[in-house]
């Protein structure tokens, strides 16, 4: 069997954090070896979600609560992945923690999982309004127009990932960067790797708070070419 880590980042969602492990960890016990674990990555959260996964770890030894000081969504992940390929996972799957993915579309993702390096989610129908959509739509425009590749979605937080895959794209990244799972849906298509995408469902948030509004996105977004053009230098010496 493979090594499998699922990597969750969580801020702020002690009203689901519960019902994300329960969710997720029998994914874990069925697909995972011995040495497979969930990993949740509390990222700075104000409220009692650190408390409720170490609680929730005493009785789950696959579970691994990592804490760390708040710096976003893109900072936890990029947290959550080197963790997971330091501790030498084989395969690394990533979802968020707030309810808006289901484990009835991971089977999808694991029957594929020896034909790709790394398999993606596209969103057709979003839950989480048009305004969400828009930009998921205005980021594959960036990405098309910088890289060259033209993706159905760059950001969905639901992806299987071999661990060959991560270590080649993650240090082409800023430790703190914000948009990782951007660069990593990029990087494959560019580079030549095997990559594919599947559809899921997304539904809405069921509670808790995001980390990142209106004002972060806009200063995110103004900012995001230049640092995919950066990032593209980096990524054009590795496929030579």
């Amino acid at each position: 069997m493979n090594s499998l880590y699922i990597i969750a980042p969580a801020y702020n969602e002690e009203n689901n954090i519960e019902d994300f492990v329960n969710a997720w960890y029998p994914v874990l016990e069925a697909h995972g070896d011995e040495a497979s674990r969930l990993v949740v990555v509390n990222d700075g959260s104000t409220d009692r979600t650190y408390e409720k996964l170490c609680r929730l770890a005493a009785s789950r030894d696959k579970l691994v609560p990592l804490d760390k000081a708040n710096g976003g969504h893109g900072s936890a992940l990029l947290f959550g992945y080197r963790y997971a390929v330091e501790q030498g996972a084989d395969l690394i799957f990533q979802t968020d923690s707030d309810g808006q993915t289901y484990t009835s579309d991971f089977e999808k993702f694991w029957k594929r999982k020896d034909s790709c390096d790394a398999l993606f989610a596209y969103r057709p129908v979003r839950g989480d309004g048009k305004n969400r959509q828009f930009i998921e739509r205005v980021l594959c425009l960036i990405i098309r127009v910088i890289y060259g590749v033209k993706l159905p979605d760059v950001n969905a937080p639901f992806r299987l990932m071999k661990k060959s895959y991560l270590e080649a794209f993650l240090d082409v990244m800023p430790e703190d960067y914000n948009l990782p799972n951007v660069i990593l849906t990029t990087a494959g298509a560019y580079c030549g790797k095997k990559i594919r995408f599947i559809k899921i469902h997304f539904g809405p948030r069921i509670s808790g708070k995001n980390s990142i509004n209106i004002g972060k996105i806009f200063k995110i977004g103004i900012k995001a070419p230049l640092d995919f053009i950066k990032i593209k230098t980096v990524l054009t010496r590795k496929r030579q």
